[in-house]
């Protein structure tokens, strides 16, 4: 198997990408290598098995934007990693970049921000976002295991009653470090056990809890795939929630993301009195940007800079009311 050559006993990091093609309406394939020593990339035709990025130094780009599921841009291309591309990256990044579902509940919708910053604080990288609302059917079938329970007629009307936030989330031990930040499951347990967690901060009580999180990486598969999962959109069980009435368009940028101010920005949304009525977490290609951009291309003399920032990672979509 052809690979791209680094210098001679320099670490390296190899992964499988995909890059869908827009204008030829194709999906190209590469093997991409991160060199974290001197934040050098290296991309390889696998199809053509020929190089097709020489080794250069990209500062913006770390190794913990890596990790199965993610996307990176890189020179305004974003790629979606699928897999490890050999057996040292692959042992090292299955040990340290674990994934797990979390959830904001309709009790904490006010409290989102602080919420989405408690994440962010606690190192976890939010791979995915998005805003849905549960139907009686929806969220029968997300909670199937508790159907049976003496509580789950309470946790039903509390699920369906207003929107919910999903997030994916990436950390080291991601399942058992995500519910160490949530707290224990009862609101007021959580007070007086871990006073400093975010069910005792913003939870009520066992049900009105603020927050949920997968407890297992076969609970984190089901309930990631049943959130965000699926080819088409539209036949997605959990659906955005933009109402496209009366609102208009935020979009939180790649920098304010990397900077774990994203949750700051939302609080001054909602601490001015408007309504955020769908949030989603978006990766946008140069061209889509500078497509949304058209009309400042010759008007605005810093075009180029927000072309390059909005196209460095991934935006946060807000339909705000």
């Amino acid at each position: 198997m052809a690979t791209a050559a680094g210098t001679l006993g320099e670490p390296k990091f190899t992964f499988e990408v995909d890059w869908y093609d827009q204008q030829a309406d194709i999906t190209r394939h590469y093997r991409v290598l991160y060199f974290p020593v001197t934040s050098s990339i290296e991309m390889f035709d696998v199809k053509n098995a020929r190089i097709f990025l020489k080794k250069q130094q990209i500062p913006s780009i770390q190794l913990d934007d890596f990790f199965i599921g993610s996307n990176v841009t890189i020179l305004s291309r974003v790629l979606k990693v699928t897999d490890y591309g050999d057996v040292h990256t692959r042992k090292h990044f299955e040990n340290n970049r674990q994934r797990t579902f979390a959830m904001i509940k309709p009790d904490a919708y006010g409290s989102m921000g602080k919420i989405i910053d408690a994440v962010q604080a606690n190192g976890f990288v939010i791979n995915q976002l998005k805003m849905s609302k549960f139907s009686d059917k929806t969220a029968t079938a997300f909670y199937g295991e508790h159907k049976d329970k003496p509580f789950f007629p309470n946790l039903k009307e509390l699920m369906t009653s207003d929107v919910s936030i999903g997030m994916e989330l990436v950390a080291s031990d991601a399942v058992k470090q995500w519910r160490g930040v949530m707290g224990p499951t009862n609101s007021a347990v959580a007070k007086a056990q871990a006073p400093d967690s975010i069910r005792a901060v913003f939870g009520t009580d066992g049900t009105k809890n603020a927050v949920h999180g997968s407890d297992s990486i076969g609970s984190y598969k089901r309930e990631v795939d049943y959130w965000f999962g699926g080819d088409d959109p539209q036949a997605r069980p959990m659906q955005t929630t933009a109402v496209l009435d009366n609102c208009t368009l935020c979009l939180i940028k790649p920098h304010i993301l990397k900077e774990g101010k994203a949750g700051q920005v939302i609080d001054m949304i909602l601490d001015a009195g408007f309504e955020i009525s769908a949030i989603e977490m978006f990766y946008l290609s140069r061209p889509v940007i500078e497509e949304f951009y058209c009309v400042y291309k010759n008007v605005f003399p810093e075009y180029l800079p927000i072309i390059e920032n909005f196209s460095s990672g991934p935006v946060l979509a807000l339909e705000v009311r």
